[in-house]
C-alpha cells in the first residue's frame, strides 16, 4: 500500500461554507506551502485554479474537500474539469481539533488527512449526469411518499368520525376510484357547520392524494427511463424495480468508487457481522452504511421472498439447516448486493 504522500507532489485542503472557501496547499511532508481564501462562485473556483498553477512545486496534485456535494460540489466541479483529482474528505473528529476550530484549521486539517490516504483507494466524489438525476428524483419521491402517507393517515382519521358512509370508507382502501368519490361529495344546506367543514378537508385531502399517486407514478417512469438508459440489466433482475434499481446506481455511483463486492456489500449494510459465543456460531445484521441503499434490498428481498422458486428453495434449504428467518433474510440481501454490484460492473465496463 502507498500513501498519497508518496506519490503527490502537494496536495490542497479545502473547507467549504456557503459563501466562502479555505484552502491550504500542502507538501508530502506535511509543510505548509500556500494559504487562500476565495469565494464560493465561478470567479473564486477560477481564482484556486490559478493559485494552485502558481504555488504547486509540481503537475502531481490531488484536492482534497470536504463537502463534494454540498458547500463544495462547485468547486470539486471546477477542479474536476481542469484535470485535478478530487477526493471526498470528511469532517474531522472533535479528537482531532485540540488545537480548536477555524476554517483555516479544518483547510490544513482535510490535507494532512488526503496525505494520509491509500492512494490506490481514493474516495472519489460521486458523479453527475444520469445518476444526479436519479438522486434528485429519488429525494423528491422520498418526500411525495412521506407527505402522501401522512395526508392518507388524517383523511381515514377524519372519516372514522363522520357517519356510517363515512366509516365504509375509511375501512377500505383508498384506490383511485374511491378517492375520486369523496372528492365528489357535497354537503346538504342543512348539514352542521362540523359537517360541512369535515367533507371539506376531505375533500381537499383526496384531491392531494390523488394528485401525490399521479405524481409518483410519473417519477417511476421518469426513474425507469433513466435506469434502461444507465443499466438494463438490472431491470431483468427478480424483484428488482426502477425506483430499487435507481437507488443501487446512485449509491453505487461509477466503476472504482467501490473496490469490489464486498466494499458494495458494505455500503449496503448487508455484509455479514460476527456474532458468535461459545458454541454458537453465526452472523447478524450490519446496522451501518447506506441505510436507502439497504432499504432498497430489503424491498427485493421481500418481493423474491414471496414469489421467487429459486428463494423459496433457498429458504426451505435454510431452514432445514437451523438457520432463523433474520438470518436468511440477510444471506439474501448479501447475495443481491453482490449480483447487483456485478451488473453495475458490467454495464460501466469500458
Amino acid at each position: 500500500m502507498s500513501l498519497v504522500a508518496e506519490v503527490v507532489d502537494a496536495v490542497v485542503g479545502g473547507d467549504t461554507h456557503r459563501d466562502i472557501h479555505a484552502l491550504e496547499m500542502t507538501a508530502p511532508t506535511g509543510a505548509t506551502i500556500a494559504t487562500l481564501e476565495v469565494d464560493n462562485d465561478d470567479s473564486g473556483y477560477a481564482q484556486v485554479l490559478a493559485w494552485i498553477a502558481e504555488h504547486a512545486p509540481g503537475p502531481r496534485v490531488i484536492l482534497g474537500l470536504e463537502g463534494t456535494r454540498s458547500y463544495g460540489v462547485g468547486l470539486a466541479r471546477a477542479a474536476q474539469a481542469a484535470g485535478l483529482v478530487v477526493v471526498e474528505v470528511q469532517r474531522p473528529r472533535r479528537s482531532a481539533r485540540r488545537r480548536g476550530k477555524s476554517d483555516a484549521i479544518d483547510a490544513r486539517l482535510a490535507a494532512l488527512h488526503t496525505l494520509g490516504l491509500d492512494a490506490e483507494r481514493l474516495p472519489t466524489p460521486r458523479h453527475d449526469g444520469d445518476r444526479e438525476a436519479m438522486r434528485i428524483l429519488l429525494s423528491a419521491r422520498h418526500e411525495s411518499a412521506i407527505t402522501r402517507t401522512r395526508q392518507i393517515n388524517r383523511l381515514r382519521a377524519l372519516l372514522l368520525t363522520g357517519d356510517d358512509q363515512d366509516r365504509t370508507m375509511a375501512r377500505g382502501a383508498l384506490t383511485d376510484t374511491r378517492l375520486g368519490q369523496i372528492a365528489r361529495r357535497r354537503g346538504r344546506a342543512t348539514d352542521l357547520v362540523e359537517v360541512r367543514v369535515r367533507r371539506a378537508e376531505a375533500r381537499r385531502l383526496a384531491t392531494a392524494i390523488a394528485q401525490a399517486g399521479r405524481e409518483m407514478r410519473a417519477n417511476r417512469q421518469s426513474l425507469e427511463q433513466l435506469v434502461a438508459g444507465f443499466a438494463p440489466e438490472l431491470l431483468d433482475k427478480f424483484g428488482v424495480g426502477p425506483v430499487s434499481a435507481a437507488q443501487a446506481i446512485v449509491s453505487w455511483s461509477h466503476r472504482g468508487r467501490c473496490r469490489h463486492e464486498a466494499a458494495f456489500a458494505a455500503l449496503a449494510g448487508a455484509s455479514p457481522l460476527p456474532a458468535s459465543s461459545g458454541r454458537t456460531i453465526r452472523h447478524r445484521y450490519n446496522r451501518g452504511g447506506d441505510r436507502a441503499l439497504n432499504r432498497a434490498l430489503h424491498d427485493i428481498t421481500l418481493t423474491r421472498w414471496r414469489a421467487c422458486p429459486r428463494t423459496h428453495d433457498y429458504i426451505a434449504k435454510k431452514r432445514s439447516q437451523g438457520k432463523n428467518d433474520g438470518e436468511i433474510r440477510r444471506s439474501i440481501k448479501r447475495y443481491i448486493a453482490r449480483e447487483l454490484f456485478r451488473a453495475l460492473e458490467a454495464s460501466a465496463a469500458p
